[in-house]
């Protein structure tokens, strides 16, 4: 009888596929190659589970992890702690293999915990509305260029000296095949700091917005936000700000000096490093029906019956997304990372306003213990 995993794995069937495709032995597939190369691929015996696992073991601890040494590898990778309860909620049969639905009505669970991301989100940002998560950062800060752009009609988008190589390889491949300019601002090397004068001179009426990161991609704290976003605004451009969300434990949100869309990287969110991936792009925004319909990816909102009496969670402004509009859509991102938005749900509900406080507190101010 044949595997019921295995089902090809007979020597019957395997006569039948071979003469098939007329011939005689699997090795036949292979006569192009080189004995000596085969013989070099030669595999080793098979081993049981406990010597694979010793064997990958032994591997892995030649490996420094960011368990033994402090790391900045990642750039916008970071090794917070997970609580474990993250996990046994997160690892739930329900969640795991959930996806945002198209038919927001079979799956009312995994809508409501993302609307709740969502408000955490739009709490901890200062912004009104939110997207239930984007890709990562740099494909946030993409799509917030081709926002800006349709918005404003304008083709400028400007940013600041200190980015990640990485975000703004991804920002030129967004931009770039429609004619978005990129231009890049100095920052002082002491300080990190804008010159305000010379800003002026690169912020024009062609300018779409000004994205800045706060903190910045080495470390710094931007100061006179709040005259950067006049200036950006004073010709009628955009002000996209980037942030780190656990640094808005401690840094004033960016809603608060005038930010009109907010990006970010949500995996200190309770989520692991994973090799750097998969991760969360944080997506905002005020609330200006210019830039809601313009937002990409999927908004998730609460509604009631006809009657009042039920609450309940739909997709909202469908209208934006390309199962409706094909090409015609704001934007082609397809999925999105709903499992690494309810992590970040879990952790910051978790967390709450004063947890959120001392975590941002410890890291600003390490202890001599961490020095």
């Amino acid at each position: 009888m044949a595997n019921p995993y295995f089902p090809n794995d007979t020597k019957e069937i395997k006569r039948k596929l071979l003469k098939t495709i007329n011939i005689d032995c699997v090795e036949e597939l292979f006569a192009d190659i080189d004995p000596a190369i085969m013989k070099s691929l030669s595999m080793p015996e098979a081993l049981s589970e406990i010597e694979v696992k010793q064997e990958v073991e032994s591997i892995l601890a030649k490996n420094l992890s960011t368990k033994k040494m402090i790391s900045f590898l990642g750039g916008g990778v970071w090794p917070h702690y997970v609580p474990s309860v993250i996990d046994s909620i997160a690892n739930r049969a329900e969640f795991l293999t959930s996806y945002t639905p198209y038919q927001p009505e079979i799956n009312q669970g995994i809508l409501q915990a993302l609307f709740e991301y969502q408000s955490m989100i739009c709490e901890l940002v200062e912004m009104d509305v939110a997207n239930s998560s984007m890709y990562d950062y740099a494909s946030a800060l993409g799509e917030a260029a081709r926002m800006a752009m349709r918005i404003t009609g304008r083709d400028e988008f400007v940013v600041p000296h200190f980015i990640h190589p990485e975000r703004l390889a991804t920002l030129q491949s967004y931009s770039h095949p429609i004619g978005i300019k990129i231009i890049e601002v100095d920052q002082s090397i002491i300080d990190g700091q804008f010159d305000l004068e010379l800003l002026k001179q690169h912020i024009s009426q062609d300018t779409a917005a000004m994205y800045l990161e706060n903190p910045s991609y080495l470390g710094y704290i931007i100061e006179h936000v709040d005259e950067i976003g006049e200036i950006v605004h004073d010709v009628g451009g955009l002000l996209i700000v980037g942030v780190d969300p656990i640094s808005l434990g401690v840094l004033k949100p960016p809603g608060h000096y005038g930010a009109d869309i907010v990006i970010g990287e949500g995996q200190p969110l309770g989520n692991y490093m994973n090799y750097g991936g998969a991760l969360l792009g944080i997506f905002a925004c005020k609330d200006d029906l210019r830039l809601i319909r313009q937002l990409p990816g999927r908004i998730v909102g609460m509604t009631t019956t006809i009657d009042g009496e039920e609450r309940g969670f739909c997709l909202t402004l469908q209208a934006r997304e390309q199962h409706i509009r094909r090409e015609k859509a704001v934007s082609n991102i397809c999925t999105n990372e709903a499992l690494c938005a309810l992590r970040a749900t879990i952790f910051m509900a978790l967390m709450g306003r004063k947890r959120v406080l001392k975590f941002s507190e410890k890291i600003y101010l390490p202890s001599p213990i961490m020095l």
